[in-house]
């Protein structure tokens, strides 16, 4: 262990080396023996300065085959599958410089360490922003993000991570640094690696910089909340997907998280419009008038109470309250969202997509809500859970027929399988 901290340390420098394992802060040492199998701890965390360094550390795993856990901030290290023998750990946290924001163009380049919170603060002075709604934007890096395909709400109105990445430059397996897209919004040259490597938890490579679309700033905001029985919020639902309103998130809550966030009884329906005064007025009182005649309590939150409300629900989904809540990913036909909603105490799905968020308590409720979720054309992933659940259960549960096609692009990419082995389906 201590010879493969002395080479990375060659490389990067000892300021960007950290080891022993107990020089580690105890938040960092724990989401890792919490994303780990092994028995012994990696050797170090790496901290690479400049994408070139970061190549460089990555053609020394490959020549010594050592297997290496990527990560930024660490704020989704606990998501997916156990990885399997880590000898390193590599964050980009201090990759993180803004390389273009072209403000006519809306779009930005960034290297992938940056911040969320930080991308949305400089996009911000120019009045944009980037349409993306992960988990702790305050602490996320762009690569985590990317990483992970991690977005929310947003995606009614503005689609996935996959929909606004325009380009992507990453390091490979073997260190060698690559790129694909561009830094334009109209772009078809070449393979779209960049929806490849969207959701593929550092599989297939480290992602170094990344270009986004991005999107003006409305002028209000305000959301609507209907609660309510389970059929009439059904009806209401459906209303609103078919309806001409345009809300830029939509989600369906489940009775105990309406109750935590004090908005009444019952299923919820929360709609969010973002757009000039007089429309955002308009559509949220033409949803209420829905609510109100499907029998349905309504009521409309504006400019502060908009935005605290939005943050209490992101708390409420985000921050389990104990440490032995299972955090699964769900995807049903929407249709089916008030059936699974139903089925457990704290959850959210989208209106449209049928993607959303579920808190488990124990572990047999998995195989018997992934079964309902797999007979409504969907899936369930456990992505948080305690080490004792994941080597117990398999954490994606796919069972689809595309594992070859994925294996194989797995030894296209990394035939030496040093990058996050085992984090991916079918343990990839």
């Amino acid at each position: 262990m201590k010879e493969i901290a002395s080479d990375i340390a060659s490389i990067v420098g000892e300021e960007n080396t950290v080891y022993p394992w107990e020089n580690l802060e105890i938040s960092q040492q724990k989401s890792i023996q919490q994303t780990t199998t092994s028995v012994n701890p990696p050797s170090c965390i790496v901290y690479p300065p400049t994408p070139e360094k970061l190549a460089a550390v990555i053609a020394a795993a490959y020549r010594n085959q050592w297997r290496v856990l990527p990560c930024g901030n660490s704020s989704k290290l606990t998501w997916g599958g156990l990885a399997q023998g880590i000898d390193i750990v590599v964050s980009t946290e201090r990759i993180n410089q803004l390389i273009e924001h072209a403000i006519g163009d809306l779009t930005v380049t960034v290297e992938t360490g940056m911040k969320f919170s930080h991308l949305q603060a400089i996009l911000a002075k120019s009045r944009q922003f980037l349409a993306l709604d992960p988990t702790h934007p305050e602490t996320a890096t762009i690569g985590g993000i990317v990483a992970t395909g991690d977005t929310g709400s947003l995606r009614q109105r503005y689609g996935s991570v996959r929909d606004q990445l325009l380009g992507i430059t990453f390091v490979r397996a073997d260190g060698q640094i690559a790129k694909a897209g561009g830094r334009v919004v109209k772009n078809v040259a070449g393979y779209d690696l960049m929806k490849l490597f969207t959701g593929s938890y550092g599989t297939l490579g480290i992602i170094s910089q990344v270009t986004f679309r991005v999107y003006p700033m409305q002028e209000v905001s305000g959301s609507v909340v209907l609660t309510g029985t389970a059929d009439a919020i059904n009806q209401a639902a459906s209303i609103l997907r078919g309806s001409a309103l345009t809300p830029t998130q939509a989600d369906l809550l489940s009775a105990q998280l309406v109750s935590n966030l004090g908005l009444g009884k019952g299923l919820g329906l929360i709609a969010r419009f973002q757009s000039i005064s007089e429309s955002v007025k308009e559509q949220s009182n033409r949803l209420l008038e829905v609510g109100k005649n499907l029998g349905l309590d309504g009521a409309i939150y504006a400019d502060e109470n908009d935005v605290n409300l939005w943050q209490r629900l992101q708390k409420q989904i985000h921050f389990p309250a104990t440490e032995s809540t299972i955090t699964c990913k769900i995807g049903v036909l929407p249709s089916a969202a008030v059936d699974i909603l139903n089925q457990v105490n704290i959850g959210l799905i989208h209106i449209s997509s049928g993607l959303g968020w579920l808190q488990l308590e124990e572990q047999n409720q998995i195989l018997k809500l992934r079964d309902r979720t797999l007979a409504n054309r969907g899936f369930l992933t456990v992505l948080d859970a305690p080490v004792a659940v994941k080597q117990k259960i398999d954490v994606w549960g796919y069972t689809g027929n595309a594992l070859p096609l994925m294996r194989r692009i797995k030894e296209q990419f990394d035939h030496k399988n040093i990058l996050s082995p085992g984090r991916f389906v079918g343990g990839i």
